[in-house]
């Protein structure tokens, strides 16, 4: 099969499952973004922006050690155990550990009333993390529609959950004045953590098959310290990735100097984050089948023509969903509450950065193939220094927009730095020049189409349609001829 239609089915099956599933569970945005006021919804943000962080460190690379040892080790299954035995040991430490002190945590990151709310989340972070390589596992053996199905499971229990939470409760308290299980008669923020603990808890039995496998080879002490060696350095990269990409949330919540406003303006900045959906979905489906799909073919004669190859088509896709929400911008708005609106300018600015964070999660294939995964870390720390003073500079002159214009600093200058370094360590073809001049005319049309000045209605519609469909259109015969054989 041709590997880039290979590719593109396996990220369409990947994504298929994530696009659906999580969009159904974005539609939770509305609902969140209606009943809670903005300080509350920054509560949500900043609770889901700390989560990435230990997500990151309670996986600490074993999943991509996974990847590259089950390639190379003569025991494979070894390999599996050996790495779902240490997320176990590891998850169920650090669960231990962040209960005990429940109440301190909640304290230093404001949510003191709450200590539950980190109850709640240590919990979910453990779960997590011990299906992190499971999952792995499932996408190593292109088990897609297995995966497909358990990741959807999770995202609908949790969309269930918190319909039943936020609004099947409270309908039968005001109609019959009966309480239901697990509900305290008060809608609160924390409902919506509880929903997402028990479907992190409803995985857990459908990858037993997968858990129960590590019962078919033992614990390899040896192998275990390699990985780690081999996985550290990306956890270090994973965890600068994580300050690139949830610290500014954070920051916010801490510059204002009323709490209160803190939050609310961080409830702004992540509900319009949620618009840039599509982006979002489609790098995360790409990334679940890019990475095996460029571990196994880096024995290739043509392996770096279809890295290069890959590239354009996933930045061509990554614009033509730009366009699509900023054309369209009139539309999308309506996702989130008419409250957040003001936020809507710094929608572009994510959009492109995310796309700038998709291509440098394309480059960095470099330093994973050639075992250079210090130096992954080196640029992702650089990345996360960036973002932070970044942020320290500009959103005390600029509020949450600041913060959107730090997360592009940062993003395309990772692109930019794991590109030129991976040129000297694993040169790949691309053709810098050629998705330079994609993303100028994407750029081009979204400014063109600010100076028009064309009446809100069908007419504004029609004219968008018409610049979009050029993109697409243009961009398709300009590479017609590149393809993969």
């Amino acid at each position: 099969m041709n590997p880039l239609k290979k590719l593109a089915s396996q990220t369409a099956v990947y994504g298929l499952s994530q696009i659906v599933g999580r969009f159904v569970n974005y539609l939770l945005v509305p609902l969140h973004t209606a009943l809670f006021d903005t300080a509350d919804f920054g509560i949500n943000t900043l609770m889901y922006s700390y989560v990435t962080f230990f997500n990151v460190m309670l996986t600490y690379g074993m999943e991509t050690a996974f990847f590259r040892f089950s390639q190379k080790h003569d025991k494979p299954a070894q390999v599996y155990s050996t790495a779902l035995t240490s997320l176990i040991s590891s998850s169920l430490f650090f669960g231990l550990l962040f209960g005990v002190f429940s109440q301190q945590i909640a304290s230093v990151i404001n949510v003191a009333e709450h200590p539950e709310y980190v109850v709640y989340f240590t919990a979910i972070i453990a779960l997590d993390a011990i299906s992190a390589v499971p999952f792995a596992y499932l996408r190593q053996q292109n088990k897609a529609l297995k995966f497909a199905i358990v990741k959807n499971i999770n995202i609908f229990t949790n969309i269930l959950l918190n319909l039943y939470f936020l609004l099947l409760c409270p309908y039968f308290q005001n109609e019959s004045g009966m309480l239901l299980p697990l509900y305290n008669g008060t809608i609160n923020i924390g409902y919506i953590f509880l929903a997402n603990l028990i479907a992190s808890i409803v995985t857990i039995p459908l990858l037993w098959k997968e858990i129960l496998a590590i019962r078919n080879a033992s614990f390899n002490k040896t192998l275990w310290r390699e990985m780690l060696i081999y996985g550290l350095p990306l956890m270090v990269v994973g965890f600068a990735g994580m300050i690139n990409e949830t610290l500014d949330r954070i920051i916010i919540s801490y510059v204002y100097t009323d709490v209160q406003e803190g939050l609310r303006a961080t409830g702004i900045y992540g509900a319009n984050y949620k618009l840039s959906i599509l982006m979002s979905l489609f790098i995360q489906a790409f990334r679940y089948a890019a990475e095996p799909f460029f571990f196994n073919h880096a024995k290739d004669n043509d392996k770096r023509h279809i890295y290069a190859t890959v590239m354009n088509y996933f930045t061509l896709v990554c614009l033509a969903l730009f366009l699509m929400v900023t054309l369209y911008i009139d539309v999308f708005k309506h996702f989130i509450n008419n409250r957040y609106w003001e936020g809507l300018h710094v929608v572009p600015v994510l959009l492109i950065a995310n796309m700038f964070l998709g291509m440098y999660y394309n480059f960095s294939i470099w330093y994973k193939l050639s075992d250079n995964t210090n130096k992954g870390a080196i640029i992702s720390t650089t990345g996360a220094v960036i973002t932070i003073l970044a942020n320290i500079i500009l959103v005390p002159l600029l509020g949450y927009t600041g913060s959107a214009w730090a997360t592009l600093i940062c993003y395309t200058s990772m692109a930019i730095i794991c590109y030129a370094v991976g040129v000297k360590h694993y040169p790949i073809p691309y053709q810098i020049g050629r998705l330079l001049a994609y993303i100028g005319f994407a750029l081009a049309l979204f400014l063109l189409s600010k100076y028009l000045l064309i009446p809100d209605g069908f007419i504004k519609y029609a004219v968008h349609a018409i610049l979009l469909l050029t993109f697409v259109g243009v961009t398709i015969f300009s590479e017609r001829k590149n393809t993969i054989a």
